[in-house]
């Protein structure tokens, strides 16, 4: 298993835990507000980190290091990684996997097996305004939901989370989502990160549209157990 970012130390993302963050290169989606944009266009481009490196890596931070946050990319699109999971989890580490949640074949796996502690998914938007902002014509919804289903009838940590630009999530489409993931204990509306973008083109960049911080109040208002990151 080779990764293509490795930050020794963060202490945002993993909830309450201090964490090293591994990057995986790929992503089968290409949303235009991504803020990895090397990670989906250039991934091949970047040099690998072999897992044998992070596991000398974490042998020496044991003690100190609660856990390891894997994010990508899409980290799930790699068939070797629950077997990288499996030796983190042998070494007594806390696993967080952030995923767009189109493998529920794989979270399903990693849960059963005990390879994972924390689940951060995406939900990019409503089902019916995914293609756009995927920028994936044929998308598979119905594996999203599953994966949702997943995470909701799992006993493990997990939050949903969505990128709020307002032209695709507006109280409208906060309620349709509130209503998808219904019964979930977290759902985070995150703050846009518009230096770094895969499509600026999309926006003029001097005028990229965000909401103010009171508006995103009143969205997280029709959402249950809500906050914004």
């Amino acid at each position: 298993m080779n990764f293509k970012g490795h930050q020794p130390l963060s202490l945002i993302d993993y909830p309450k835990k201090m964490c090293t963050v591994l990057f995986t290169g790929g992503c089968n989606f290409h949303c235009y507000f991504c803020h990895n944009p090397e990670l989906v266009v250039e991934h091949k481009k970047l040099p690998d980190i072999s897992g044998t490196q992070i596991l000398k890596f974490l042998d020496g931070r044991r003690g100190f290091l609660d856990g390891i946050c894997i994010t990508g990319g899409e980290p799930t699109l790699w068939k070797e990684l629950p077997e990288f999971m499996k030796q983190v989890k042998d070494m007594n580490f806390l696993i967080k996997l952030d995923t767009n949640g189109t493998n529920p074949e794989f979270l399903t796996s990693v849960i059963e097996n005990k390879c994972v502690d924390y689940v951060a998914m995406d939900i990019k938007t409503t089902p019916a305004k995914y293609p756009d902002v995927v920028e994936i014509d044929n998308i598979d919804v119905s594996k999203i939901d599953e994966s949702i289903k997943i995470l909701l009838n799992s006993s493990i940590e997990y939050e949903f989370r969505t990128t709020v630009f307002p032209e695709f999530f507006n109280q409208i489409d906060a309620q349709e989502i509130g209503h998808w993931i219904k019964g979930a204990k977290s759902y985070i509306l995150q703050k846009p990160r518009t230096i770094k973008m895969l499509s600026k083109g999309r926006f003029n960049e001097k005028d990229i549209p965000l909401y103010t911080d009171v508006e995103l109040l009143k969205l997280a208002s029709f959402l249950p157990n809500c906050t914004i990151r």
